[in-house]
């Protein structure tokens, strides 16, 4: 390679020397325009010359990288190709720059040997970064609002960012701004408020160029959540609780002396004070002690409780109570 770009300078500089003993009567009409190219992509340069040209020399960032004599174009570099047309009368020179790279970014140059005029283009280089959606396909949430955030990482330069939407909405809403501490990345959020299944996308332009990259994720939107039976379930424990709080309490209030007997013969037993207390809806106050009725005088507890007595062979009732 080194080889041939020695060969072909060389041959310029022979076809130089011998243009500048001849001179040339020819000029440049009309230079080449400026040009925004993709990264990887080609970039083409044109340049209309009378007739009459010698020689044609294309530079790049101020390098000669291509020339050309009427009968056969000098190529230095396989990157830099040439074409040629004829419109009225005059000459055009392509100069076609294959694989555009970021260091090709800069001033582009057409000149005639012995000739005062050139003419002059500028070529910019954009990269097409990432585009994404993170999260992939969304669930949301039926007429409530929320967010969609599309990201544009490591473009050269900033695409403009919109939004194309494919879902009924009652309102929806987006902004674009670069990220603060990335200067070749930036973020769009869409608001909406989704009233059905669908997809969004995310489309990234590029400016000076037909170049359109986008993102499409799918949106499902499901209804309100119900409240839960759990939750109504503690609701009605709480209501039933607070009812036997009520009823306990005003038991509790009248004083009722369980201990009182009624002279008047009965024929049924009383009912128990745990079934008492279940029919009357109390809670068992399980550290009481209620008396029993025996048979014969016995002593209930320990000396420091209260002791009842009942002499059932009287046949007049006599309640003993000693009080310590």
């Amino acid at each position: 390679m080194e080889g041939a770009a020695e060969r072909g300078v060389l041959a310029v500089l022979v076809v130089l020397a011998g243009l500048a003993a001849c001179g040339s009567g020819s000029e440049i009409i009309e230079g080449p325009k400026n040009v925004t190219a993709l990264k990887g992509s080609e970039a083409r340069f044109n340049c209309t010359i009378s007739q009459g040209w010698k020689l044609i020399m294309w530079a790049l960032r101020g390098t000669v990288v291509l020339s050309m004599t009427p009968s056969e174009p000098i190529i230095t570099s396989d990157r830099f190709t040439s074409a040629s047309y004829q419109e009225g009368g005059n000459f055009i020179s392509e100069m076609i720059i294959h694989d555009v790279q970021l260091s090709d970014a800069g001033q582009v140059k057409c000149s005639l040997q012995n000739s005062d005029r050139d003419g002059s283009a500028f070529l910019s280089v954009q990269v097409m970064g990432q585009l994404l959606i993170p999260g992939g396909s969304l669930v949301v949430i039926e007429d409530k609002p929320c967010n969609v955030t599309c990201r544009a990482l490591n473009w050269t330069t900033l695409p403009d960012l919109s939004w194309e939407i494919g879902v009924p909405v009652s309102h929806s809403s987006y902004y674009s701004v670069p990220e603060p501490e990335d200067l070749q990345s930036a973020v769009s959020i869409l608001a909406l408020t989704p009233q059905g299944n669908g997809t969004v996308t995310c489309v990234a332009e590029m400016k000076g160029l037909d170049v359109r990259e986008s993102v499409t994720v799918n949106l499902t939107v499901v209804p309100p959540p119900l409240e839960s039976s759990y939750q109504s379930e503690i609701r009605k424990s709480a209501t039933v609780k607070t009812s036997k709080d009520t009823v306990g309490t005003k038991l509790k209030s009248a004083n009722e002396n369980y201990g009182y007997r009624s002279d008047e013969p009965r024929t049924t037993q009383p009912a128990s004070l745990h079934a008492m207390s279940s029919e009357a809806g109390v809670p068992e106050q399980c550290s009481s002690r209620q008396p029993h009725q025996e048979s014969d005088h016995r002593q209930l507890g320990p000396a420091n409780h209260p002791q009842v007595s009942f002499n059932v062979a009287s046949p007049k009732k006599v309640r003993n109570v000693t009080l310590v």
